[in-house]
């Protein structure tokens, strides 16, 4: 039984993070917005919601080696995350780092389920990777909403810099 569980979660990540792909780069052809930014990971936190099932709260420890990993895994997010003007308006630059950070987190985590999947349950392993991607996106988002921020500054100024004043 404990198989199939594995096999269909782990079938469920690929989809994941092939939707997650998707969705990148089609974000990388439409305007950034703060909204847009915020609302996955507050989206996400409902996934706390599965700590109310007894079997997938992970032990303290694992908690802090969950959310470690993805603070470090969220490095590299950052840092191929980057904003640029186009248009008048801010988009999110398209970085090919980000597929191949995407498909080499999805086979750790694979290679990671295979290789602690026997002595720890399903139902704490995928509390454990829950933790480390929440752990992930939000350094990441609020890193994005920072940097946001900045480029909206630079637009502003720059928008101010080269309006065209009409006289009555």
């Amino acid at each position: 039984m404990d198989d199939i569980y594995i096999w269909m979660t782990t079938i469920g990540a690929v989809v994941m993070a092939s939707l997650a792909m998707i969705i990148r780069l089609r974000a990388t052809k439409k305007p950034v917005s703060v909204k847009k930014i915020i609302i996955p990971p507050l989206a996400m936190s409902t996934g706390f919601l599965m700590f109310l099932y007894e079997p997938a709260r992970p032990a303290f420890l694992q908690i802090i080696e969950a959310i470690t990993v993805g603070i470090i895994f969220s490095i590299l997010l950052i840092k191929t995350s980057k904003f640029e003007i186009r248009d008048q308006q801010i988009y999110l630059k398209r970085s090919k780092a980000f597929a191949f950070i995407l498909i080499g987190l999805l086979l750790l985590r694979i290679v990671f389920k295979l290789l602690i999947g026997d002595s720890i349950n399903v139902e704490e392993l995928a509390g454990m990777f829950f933790l480390l991607a929440y752990g992930m996106i939000l350094p990441w988002r609020i890193s994005m909403y920072v940097n946001y921020r900045k480029v909206e500054k630079d637009l502003e100024k720059h928008v101010k810099a080269n309006a065209v004043f009409v006289q009555p």
